[in-house]
């Protein structure tokens, strides 16, 4: 028989299990309708409705959005695609940017209900390495928030659940996150802006576009100004300033 205390636990874990087993499930059975092909496919009817019920669109692309960033669903990129193909670069790109935040928002405060708590007192009270890594991120929490939205090399999903483990406050977790997905959003909104073309050739978007020389060095740049505050404090470390 499950205590009060075990059922306290399982409840705060629960939400991080519904999501992990959502997107377990999604992985496999989603994967054909969250995809290129079905974009291209049904884009005539969703230019329609879009073209009827614009509001209802808007809102109900944000939920997407939403359902498919909190649940790790496959399809992220080519939802903010969509965002490009149907409202254009802006505002589709500020679109995508909330229906993001709010989902990462959604699995960042799960995983911080289930583990995120229990971890960081463990990581506070601990030694060593792990003592210090904590240490590290608690010093300079904008800097490394920053950091890891801008790399377009850090997956999204772990964007969104390392913060919750190492007790980020909510509302510096929503601003980084806000702030920090735009640049590479505004790029894929652009691109998913120009798809009408793409259709009419038959071709398929270069998703790839980020890391050309062109995109990757202005983002790179901000890295480098995200990393900025992390390297004065250790300079003056070193100096004793």
């Amino acid at each position: 028989m499950m205590t009060n205390t075990g059922k306290s636990a399982f409840q705060k874990k629960l939400p991080i299990l519904i999501i992990v087993a959502v997107a377990l499930i999604g992985a496999f059975t989603l994967r054909d309708y969250l995809s290129f092909d079905a974009l291209r496919d049904n884009r005539d009817a969703l230019i329609a409705y879009r073209d009827a019920n614009y509001v209802l669109a808007v809102l109900g692309f944000i939920a997407i959005y939403v359902v498919i960033v909190a649940f790790s669903l496959p399809g992220a990129a080519i939802a903010t695609l969509t965002g490009g193909f149907l409202f254009a670069t802006f505002p589709g790109f500020l679109y995508n940017v909330v229906g993001a935040t709010i989902g990462a928002t959604a699995i960042f405060s799960a995983a911080r209900m289930g583990f995120g708590d229990k971890l960081a007192a463990k990581m506070e009270s601990g030694a060593g390495m792990v003592k210090k890594i904590k240490d590290g991120i608690d010093e300079n929490q904008w800097s490394v928030l920053f950091l890891i939205r801008l790399v377009p090399a850090v997956p999204f999903f772990v964007a969104n659940l390392v913060p919750a483990l190492v007790d980020v406050p909510l509302r510096r977790f929503v601003i980084s996150t806000f702030l920090g997905i735009i640049p590479g959003s505004i790029v894929y909104t652009s691109v998913g802006a120009g798809l009408g073309e793409v259709f009419e050739r038959g071709d398929t978007p270069n998703l790839g576009i980020i890391f050309e020389p062109h995109i990757l060095l202005p983002i790179l740049g901000l890295c480098a100004l995200a990393l900025l505050p992390i390297i004065l404090k250790a300079v003056r470390g070193k100096e004793g300033l």
